[in-house]
């Protein structure tokens, strides 16, 4: 039996202080379970409200990649100063520090090379695999509009369900074909279906009038590196999509392809968590290049 407590009067209740049930930071995000939640908070800073993900999950179709060639010694060395890891469950496994802190989004669609057809794909992840590794999210590309848009769907469906037994947020992720326009219409359309059909958080590509994708998103959207761009031109692009309401950043070729990885980073990370301008982003990329 527990010890009877003699000082009962002098515990201070705090009876003026109502209890707070603060909402949850992030747009889309108050009504999941305490899991959900805690995953997605170490996602996005929830000091910013937005992330800065460090995307090297290319070789899942693409192979070895340039700059993917040897992980363990381009991308290791970038992890600590990521928000998070976006990559598959085999380089995970093989190449990342299991003492890491940070989170993982891990790739859980895949099928076709670059040399098929690439909207032709399937579930690669079981989720008991992404819970035992840890991660805080799973991916899945969804081809709207392509080929094989029912199968792509189908695919994210299919894993929120599985997914959200457990508290795991899935990232939807737009695809683009050769054949569809990338613009605001197609983006916007895109990013709402993967946000009507359950996906917790969008990525998706930089298009002029983003704010219009963004506003009619009801879940964060975050933006694609894309092709490598000079590192001028991939900060005026940050800047321009947070500016539009974006919630962060999914880079990869524009950071471990630049000609000074880590400085990139570091400038990226200045405009997206610190609200830095482009120029003086670039100019403290020029400096720590420098350095």
């Amino acid at each position: 039996m527990a010890e009877h407590d003699l000082s009962q009067k002098e515990k201070l209740y705090h009876l003026t202080i109502p209890q707070e049930n603060s909402p949850f930071f992030l747009k889309g995000s108050n009504n999941y379970d305490w899991g959900m939640k805690n995953r997605l908070a170490r996602i996005f800073n929830p000091d910013s409200g937005k992330t800065v993900m460090l995307a090297f999950d290319h070789g899942y179709f693409q192979g070895p990649t340039s700059g993917l060639e040897r992980i363990d010694v381009t991308i290791n060395p970038l992890a600590p100063h990521a928000d998070a890891l976006m990559c598959t469950r085999g380089v995970l496994r093989s190449l990342i520090d299991p003492a890491t802190q940070k989170s993982v989004v891990m790739r859980a669609s895949g099928g076709p090379s670059i040399l098929k057809e690439l909207s032709d794909e399937r579930i690669a992840v079981d989720v008991e695999d992404a819970l035992r590794m840890n991660v805080s999210a799973v991916a899945v590309q969804v081809f709207i509009g392509g080929e094989f848009e029912t199968q792509s769907v189908t695919n994210m469906t299919t894993l929120v369900d599985r997914c959200n037994r457990y508290g795991i947020p899935v990232l939807g992720v737009t695809a683009v074909g050769a054949q569809l326009t990338r613009d605001a219409r197609y983006i916007g359309l895109a990013s709402r279906i993967l946000a009507e059909l359950g996906a917790a958080f969008i990525k998706t590509y930089y298009v002029p009038d983003f704010e219009t994708v963004t506003a009619s998103c009801p879940v964060p959207v975050v933006i694609a590196g894309g092709k490598k761009l000079d590192e001028a031109a991939a900060l005026t692009m940050a800047r321009n999509a947070i500016d539009a309401g974006a919630a962060g950043v999914d880079m990869g070729r524009n950071i471990f392809q630049s000609d000074a990885p880590l400085a990139m980073l570091t400038a990226v990370r200045k405009v997206v968590h610190e609200n830095m301008s482009a120029e003086h982003a670039f100019e403290l990329y020029r400096e720590l290049k420098n350095r």
